[in-house]
C-alpha cells in the first residue's frame, strides 16, 4: 500500500503535534512543509525525521505538488485566505480548528467547496477523545433515554505562548469562544443531533494576560464563560470555562442527562501540566436513575498515543479517520465544512452576546448556513 504523503502549512504547537501522531500511522508521513518561521521550520522539520522538503512560503510548497493531502495548522485568522488556496488544488484537506474566525468566511468556504470531488475535513479532535467517544456512544445507543441536558466543564491553564503572541487578541482568533470553545459547541450538536437555535454567555477577561502588553495594546481574549444554548429539538447545553484554573485533576467534564440516566465523561489534562507529570486515566461514569446505581469505567489509552499530543489521544484517532478517507480519495468527513461552520457560527454569536450582554437569536440575528446542516 502506498505511503500517503501530507504537506503541512503551519509548523509550530499544533503542527508539530500532528507531526508525531502521523509519525505513529502505518503508511503515512509528512513529506513538505511550510512556515514563515526558521525556528518553527527547524523544530518541525527535526521532528518528522528523513527526507522532507521544506518551505518558507505554503503557496511555493502547493505550487511543487508533492502532496497528497494538505494539513492547515497555521494561526486562526490565516485559515480562511490558505483554505481558499488549497481548495484551488484536487488534493484532500484537513484544516484545524476553527474553519474560520468568521462564520460568514466559513459560508464562503462552504460555496467554495462546492462540486469538489476531494474530501475537506475540519480537525475537531474532541469528538475523538476516547473518554468522549465513550459517551457519545453511550449517548446515542440509548443509555441516558431521551437526551434533555448536556454541559461541559473546562477548566484549565490559560493560553499558551504562540509564535507573535497571535493568541492573545480577539481579531487573530475570533475570541476565545470562538478559537477554543469551537470544539464544544460541535460536541453539543453531535450529542444531541440538533442544531442550536439560542445562545446567550456571560464572560470576562479577569485574570490571565493582565500584565501582558504587545506594541503596548493588552491582550482582549476572554478568560472565563457561562454560555447556554438552546437546539431546535428542545434540548439545552451549557459550557462552563475557566482558563485560570491549573490545578483541577479533571481537565473536562461531560455530562449528559436524559430522562433515564446520566453519563459522564472525565478527561484529565495534559501530564506536562500536572505536578508529577504522569499521566493520568479518563473515566466515564453512567448514573441510572432507574436503579439507583451509577457503574464507572476507567478509559485506557495507550502511553505513546498520549505523549504524541496535548489532546489524550484524540489527535492520532482522529488521524485513523482521515487517513482512511484520503487513501479513498473521496467520500463525506465525519467532520466536514457543515459541522466547521456550525462550530464557528456558536462561537461567534457567543462572543457576540458576553459583549452586548443579550441572547442571540441565530435564526434572526445570523445568517443561516446555505443548503441542508449534517448533524452527527
Amino acid at each position: 500500500m502506498s505511503t500517503i504523503r501530507y504537506g503541512l502549512v503551519g509548523a509550530g504547537m499544533m503542527g508539530q503535534e500532528h507531526i508525531r501522531n502521523i509519525a505513529l500511522m502505518e503508511g503515512a508521513e509528512v513529506a513538505a512543509l511550510a512556515d514563515p518561521d526558521a525556528g518553527m521550520r527547524a523544530l518541525a522539520a527535526d521532528l518528522a525525521g528523513g527526507p522532507i522538503r521544506i518551505f518558507e512560503d505554503y503557496r511555493a510548497m502547493l505550487a511543487a505538488d508533492l502532496c497528497d493531502a494538505y494539513l492547515i495548522a497555521a494561526p486562526n485568522d490565516l485559515h480562511f485566505v490558505m483554505m481558499k488556496d488549497v481548495l484551488a488544488t484536487s488534493r484532500a484537506i484537513i484544516c484545524e480548528k476553527p474553519l474560520a474566525i468568521r462564520a460568514s468566511e466559513c459560508r464562503e468556504l462552504m460555496r467554495l467547496a462546492e462540486g469538489r470531488a476531494a474530501p475537506v475535513w475540519v480537525a475537531m479532535e474532541y469528538r475523538y477523545m476516547p473518554p468522549v467517544a465513550r459517551l457519545i456512544e453511550e449517548v446515542h445507543a440509548g443509555t441516558a433515554g431521551a437526551p434533555r441536558m448536556m454541559s461541559v466543564r473546562e477548566h484549565r491553564f490559560p493560553f499558551l505562548k504562540k509564535v507573535g503572541d497571535w493568541n492573545r487578541f480577539n481579531a487573530r482568533t475570533g475570541g476565545t469562544l470562538v478559537e477554543k470553545c469551537c470544539h464544544f459547541f460541535d460536541l453539543m450538536r453531535v450529542v444531541l443531533r440538533a442544531d442550536p437555535v439560542r445562545v446567550y454567555a456571560s464572560a470576562g477577561a479577569d485574570v490571565n494576560h493582565k500584565e501582558e502588553r504587545y506594541a503596548d495594546v493588552e491582550p482582549d481574549i476572554l478568560d472565563n464563560a457561562f454560555v447556554t444554548i438552546d437546539f431546535a429539538n428542545g434540548t439545552r447545553a451549557m459550557l462552563d470555562l475557566c482558563m485560570f484554573a491549573e490545578g483541577s485533576y479533571w481537565q473536562e467534564v461531560i455530562s449528559v442527562t436524559g430522562d433515564r440516566a446520566r453519563v459522564d465523561a472525565f478527561v484529565p489534562g495534559p501530564s506536562r501540566f500536572t505536578r508529577d507529570r504522569r499521566e493520568r486515566h479518563a473515566e466515564i461514569a453512567i448514573s441510572d436513575r432507574m436503579e439507583r446505581a451509577e457503574r464507572r469505567e476507567i478509559v485506557h489509552v495507550d502511553e505513546q498515543i498520549l505523549r504524541a499530543g496535548d489532546h489524550h489521544g484524540s489527535t492520532f484517532f482522529q488521524h485513523q479517520r482521515i487517513l482512511d478517507l484520503v487513501r479513498r480519495g473521496r467520500g463525506v468527513p465525519e467532520v466536514g465544512l457543515v459541522d466547521g461552520y456550525w462550530s464557528v457560527l456558536v462561537g461567534e454569536a457567543a462572543e457576540a452576546s458576553a459583549r452586548q450582554r443579550k441572547p442571540i437569536d441565530l435564526c434572526a440575528d445570523l445568517a443561516p448556513a446555505p443548503g441542508a446542516a449534517r448533524v452527527g
